[in-house]
């Protein structure tokens, strides 16, 4: 191993790149922190495990901090003078272990072989701090190429601020985020991780196999493992990368804009479907318009011990709105329930910083002006002064739904406008939105001849005559 000596902490930062930042949709105004456990530090050549029952191992790719004399207190003039060496490091980390270790992140990254750093060591003081480069290749592949210019937190400010707080001791790690790239390795992938000044020194290539684990959790000992779509899209980096379907072409989402959601439901009706309205939900700000992939929230009715077990803390409607993506309409399954509010101003400014398309919830909402206020379009049954809990319990995400007396399932188009909302299946989006607008300039055509004088008899719907000077008008634009 390159380490001077065992590190008696491993210090890893959440966020720390402009270019992560960015991909998660939330850029932190200060630097924050988890532990990861010293027996997860691995050399070089080495492999690491993906346990039995596990799907999102995923890489991160950093540069590592290698305390050379205490630190306590001291000055970000200063604090670079305390590290000793750099070197790479792979924070590798366990996303179906997330859900009940959030923020901790002890078994999802704190697992035998989760940090492997190396192979070799800079020393600080001939390196500029501002200066360094990380890449990591996965099978070859560049996949992460940034600098510590894309910080957020320079490193000496990282370092300074853990010192205001505890002792940095000699061979303490501290490991300063991954920039934008991360993603999903599978048993058998080979990654390589380097530190570098461009054109300078290198720590060279820190090589990670990654293996298939044998051994099944045991349930009678703690949680299992488990996952989401919001877990996928997270660890793979993007809801397309996680093989969750791509958010609408540009064609298609610019052509859904210009159909209105009465001439989408005439035809959807012609199809068959009838029952593909949102029923009992207005946009909270007038002219709203809204079209979108839709992900799902499902509350179930209060009770209060599974408030007090699945209403606090990181619960599945916070997950939920962190976990949408750009393009994406949230829709809430509340039974219809309006005697308390299915979310607020903030939740609403968490979506909009994330790209969401819209909300929809047939509950309430509570701040109604400041949700309005925040942009996003948001369609509900109405306004309710009261907190969520009482009257739901968040419950689950990405999953089959009702709402508003429709089903509605992840990866269904949703469109809203000062009509309503309606749901189209994916499939059919592309026909429905052709032939609704289609519908849309034959009636803007039999509206001329109604203005014009003439009688809607035999016209409003055309007869065989009044179709026959249509179709000779249109071919002749």
């Amino acid at each position: 191993m390159a380490l001077p000596v065992r590190p008696g902490k491993v210090i890893a930062v959440h966020l720390s790149y402009v270019s992560r930042a960015d991909q998660r949709g939330r850029r932190p105004a200060h630097p924050s922190y988890f532990l990861k456990p010293s027996s997860s530090v691995a050399a070089s050549g080495g492999v690491v495990e993906r346990p039995a029952g596990t799907e999102l191992l995923a890489f991160e790719g950093e540069i590592a901090l290698v305390i050379g004399t205490p630190a306590r207190r001291v000055a970000i003039e200063q604090a670079w003078d305390h590290v000793g060496w750099v070197t790479a490091a792979n924070d590798l980390g366990l996303y179906d272990l997330r859900a009940n270790d959030r923020g901790s992140n002890l078994r999802s990254k704190g697992g035998d072989g989760f940090t492997p750093v190396g192979p070799g060591l800079l020393d600080a003081r001939t390196v500029d701090p501002t200066g360094l480069r990380v890449r990591t290749w996965v099978n070859g592949a560049l996949a992460q190429d940034d600098t510590t210019a894309g910080m957020l937190f320079s490193p000496a400010q990282l370092v300074a601020d853990l010192s205001q707080h505890l002792t940095l001791e000699t061979g303490d790690l501290i490991l300063t985020g991954t920039p934008a790239g991360s993603s999903v390795v599978q048993p058998g992938d080979v990654v390589e991780v380097e530190v570098d000044v461009p054109g300078g020194p290198s720590t060279g290539r820190l090589v990670t196999t990654v293996v298939q684990g044998s051994v099944e959790l045991d349930a009678a000992l703690g949680s299992l493992p488990s996952t989401d779509d919001q877990q996928r899209s997270e660890a793979w980096g993007s809801r397309d990368a996680a093989g969750l379907g791509p958010s609408l072409a540009p064609e298609l989402h610019e052509k859904l804009l210009r159909a209105p959601v009465a001439g989408l439901s005439a035809q959807l009706r012609r199809r068959g479907l009838d029952n593909v309205s949102i029923d009992g939900v207005r946009p909270l700000r007038p002219g709203a318009r809204m079209v979108g992939v839709a992900r799902t929230l499902r509350l179930v009715p209060n009770r209060e011990d599974l408030v007090e077990r699945h209403g606090g803390g990181y619960n599945a409607q916070k997950r939920a709105f962190d976990g949408l993506g750009s393009g994406e309409v949230l829709v809430i399954d509340a039974r219809g329930e309006t005697g308390a509010a299915t979310l607020g101003d903030v939740l609403a400014l968490r979506a909009h910083v994330r790209g969401a398309a819209g909300i929809v919830t047939d509950g309430g909402v509570r701040d109604a002006d400041a949700v309005a206020e925040v942009g996003i379009p948001v369609f509900c049954a109405g306004a309710h002064p009261a907190v969520l809990g009482r009257r739901h319990v968040p419950w689950e995400a990405d999953v089959t739904v009702a709402c508003g007396g429709t089903t509605v399932q992840p990866g269904d188009v949703v469109v809203g406008d000062a009509d309503g909302v309606v749901v189209l299946p994916a499939a059919l989006a592309e026909e429905v939105v052709d032939a609704a607008l289609a519908q849309e300039d034959e009636d803007a055509w039999i509206a001329q001849q109604v203005a014009a004088g003439h009688p809607v008899d035999g016209l409003f719907p055309m007869n065989a005559a009044w179709r026959a000077r249509y179709d000779a008008w249109r071919a002749q634009r």
